[in-house]
């Protein structure tokens, strides 16, 4: 199977932090492909559409649409149904994405745990595991797990493997690459993979920019910033679990990292947190209270200089556990005690899509949207 050749444009002037000296044009084959991906995207997004529906969508003329259509239907992307007229009109053919005709890996990766999912075109989950890692053997354990999955599929057309970590190098994608039987992994930060799975098949509107805060070992927070993953110099911006909150003026890892809530509320209790069950305490309450109280410094930050649509806060703990500390900021921005100032302009904070943040499943995206689909600054 012939997938797309170009990738995503976007990442360019960002990661050399230079202005370009002149626009850089597209060759007729890329643009060849960037009309294939524009047709894809319509169809994923808005589908079933007919060809007419597609000009709409894509500005593209007819006989153009009819060769990409084609081209897709050969390479079992896309599937055709005849469409009733209305009130017994003529018919016409209307064309539907086939998620079964690629899937994808994606991998998340902490310091001693890994989470990997197997998803379809559209998006839906397959498989889902969980692994343990060891620092010294990451790369190894990495792979075998990997393995492990492609092999249990091995029917599937899988086309690429994702990861999402804020630590891993370029020598271990190499590693994986010598050693794997998928091309090379495509590689993003955390919260950045947790925002694509959010902007493709997420709920988050799609206007304005979105910022999300995942809360694990350490807390970060990434930034959409028109459709475009923004990480700043030497890929720092988010890093807003070294900031100084609170009243007390102490660093945020410390009060609201994993760390901090294990020591709270005990091992025992933190493991079934983890592991999705309810946890009714006391300790647990006053975690959520004192996180609000200092997670609410830099949500106030980026409100005020960013202004995103919408502040995500997604992790491994429980929906309620993340609902309940929403409420909680929701009290705290309202209480002039510690800050005299209110906050009427901030921006509305929910929840995360996805469990986890999303952030296994938007490293499984890597693949389709560097090879299929629209990336989102094109979106």
């Amino acid at each position: 199977m012939r997938y797309l050749r170009s990738g995503p444009r976007r990442l360019q002037t960002q990661d050399t932090g230079a202005p370009r000296a002149k626009t850089v044009g597209l060759r007729s084959g890329e643009i060849a492909d960037r009309n294939i991906r524009v047709i894809l995207e319509a169809i994923r997004r808005h589908g079933p559409l007919t060809r007419t529906e597609l000009g709409r969508h894509s500005g593209l003329t007819g006989p153009g649409i009819t060769n990409i259509l084609r081209r897709l239907a050969e390479e079992k992307l896309v599937t055709s149904n005849r469409r009733n007229g209305v009130g017994g009109g003529a018919t016409a053919t209307e064309f539907a994405l086939r998620p079964e005709g690629a899937f994808s890996v994606g991998v998340k990766l902490r310091q001693r745990r890994g989470e990997m999912v197997l998803i379809d075109l559209s998006g839906q989950v397959h498989d889902r595991v969980y692994f343990g890692l060891d620092p010294a053997d990451k790369v190894k354990l990495v792979h075998a797990a990997v393995r492990d999955m492609v092999d249990r599929h091995a029917t599937l057309p899988i086309i690429g493997l994702g990861i999402a970590a804020n630590d891993w190098t370029d020598d271990q994608s190499d590693q994986i690459a010598a050693t794997s039987t998928i091309a090379r992994p495509y590689v993003e930060n955390e919260c950045t993979a947790g925002l694509l799975a959010e902007r493709t098949i997420g709920s988050s509107k799609r206007e304005g920019g979105l910022a999300m805060i995942i809360i694990d070992d350490d807390v970060q927070a990434g930034f959409l910033v028109r459709g475009i993953p923004y990480s700043g110099v030497h890929g720092r911006a988010g890093s807003i679990g070294e900031m100084l909150t609170g009243p007390d003026n102490v660093q945020l890892n410390t009060v609201v990292g994993f760390e901090a809530l294990r020591s709270r509320i005990g091992d025992d209790e933190f493991a079934c947190l983890l592991q999705g069950q309810e946890v009714a305490s006391p300790s647990l309450s006053q975690w959520i209270r004192e996180a609000a109280g200092h997670l609410l410094d830099p949500i106030i930050a980026m409100a005020g200089f960013l202004a995103p649509s919408v502040v995500l806060i997604g992790g491994d703990l429980p929906q309620s556990v993340i609902e309940a500390l929403i409420h909680q900021l929701s009290i705290e921005r309202r209480d002039t005690s510690t800050r005299p100032l209110l906050t009427p302009w901030i921006s509305p904070m929910r929840p995360a899509s996805f469990s986890g943040g999303g952030v296994a499943l938007g490293a499984a995206l890597l693949p389709f949207l560097n090879t299929l689909l629209l990336p989102p600054a094109s979106a």
